[in-house]
């Protein structure tokens, strides 16, 4: 039986991503399989409710306000748009939605009123619900977790030391500090990171030291590919070579075995041989539809149609799973 860990040395996990690949990949397949049912694959659905205009300098961000990008700014979307995506989601395979605004943080007021509102009616959908706000409190994510908020997600992105050249408007400790509100309530909480901003391994390795040293481990790890946006600082960042995706899955997948490990952006850039050795490494849950948030991504027929070729069944909501039959 493999051991859940949360006392990785960066060392031990650099030499873990340096393992030759196949066998790195062949490894953590066996870890997969022991913790996980390998043929099912958790899918999600990702909604931009509120979008751009977001006062962080996020480098690889084209919804920041201080960027010239092609992003149209709008505002808060209502409650019955919301729910008549979650539908849409659900007939497509979702089984979870997340709604993601482009916020610095959450402010006390109707807009916040209104996305409890819209947790709520998703909830009730017997969806998971999932929300990326920005930075909450205590207080705030009581009120979501009252909501029937399944998950929160607030991604860490890079290591401590790359993270001061990709964002100057909070700090690392900020994120954690959500994190840790978030864990409060007793909310799930999803948080990885992107790769492709121009960080080194030994970046990517102290990201995975410091969610496996976590005292509860994250229930939900993205690994993210840059996707490079005009107008953004990061734009002529070469993209991600799927060799290095592969790696960054299977080694999250032996750091953090429990975990689901989610294969997020960057995917419509992949090859579906490319996207299936992922699949192998570990990885256990996308996002589908057209766009996550901004960027394009495989829509749920393709989806669909990977997992008929890959022999991959979409797995039920923990409420589905739950519910007397």
């Amino acid at each position: 039986m493999t051991e859940v860990r949360h006392n990785w040395t960066v060392e031990e996990i650099l030499d873990v991503y340096n393992t030759p690949l196949l066998e790195l990949v062949n490894r953590a397949q066996q870890i997969h399989r022991e913790f996980n049912n390998a043929g099912e694959v958790q899918v999600s659905s990702l909604l931009s409710i509120k979008t751009g205009g977001c006062v962080e300098d996020c480098s690889y961000c084209a919804q920041s306000a201080r960027y010239n990008t092609d992003v149209e700014v709008m505002k808060l979307m209502g409650v019955s748009q919301v729910l008549a995506a979650a539908d849409k989601a659900l007939a497509g395979g979702a089984s979870r939605l997340c709604l993601g605004a482009a916020w610095r943080e959450v402010k006390d007021n109707s807009d916040f009123e209104r996305v409890l509102e819209m947790v709520r009616g998703v909830n009730e959908k017997g969806m998971e619900v999932c929300c990326t706000l920005g930075m909450i409190s205590e207080t705030q994510a009581q009120q979501l977790a009252d909501a029937g908020l399944y998950a929160y997600n607030h991604n860490i992105d890079t290591s401590e030391d790359s993270y001061k050249k990709i964002i100057t408007t909070r700090s690392y400790d900020d994120r954690l500090d959500t994190i840790h509100n978030v864990r409060k309530a007793n909310i799930s909480v999803c948080s990885g990171g992107i790769i492709g901003l121009g960080e080194t391994v030994e970046d990517r390795v102290n990201m995975l030291k410091t969610l496996s040293s976590m005292e509860i481990h994250p229930e939900s790890v993205p690994i993210n590919a840059l996707v490079p946006v005009a107008g953004t600082p990061l734009e002529n960042q070469p993209l991600v070579p799927i060799w290095d995706m592969v790696r960054m899955i299977a080694t999250t997948r032996i750091v953090i075995p429990q975990t689901v490990v989610r294969l997020s952006a960057g995917r419509a850039q992949m090859s579906l041989e490319g996207q299936a050795l992922c699949f192998m490494a570990g990885a256990n849950s996308i996002f589908a539809g057209d766009k996550l948030l901004t960027t394009p991504n495989p829509d749920f027929n393709a989806d669909m149609e990977m997992f008929k070729i890959f022999g991959l069944t979409p797995s039920k909501s923990v409420k589905e799973v739950h519910s007397p039959s």
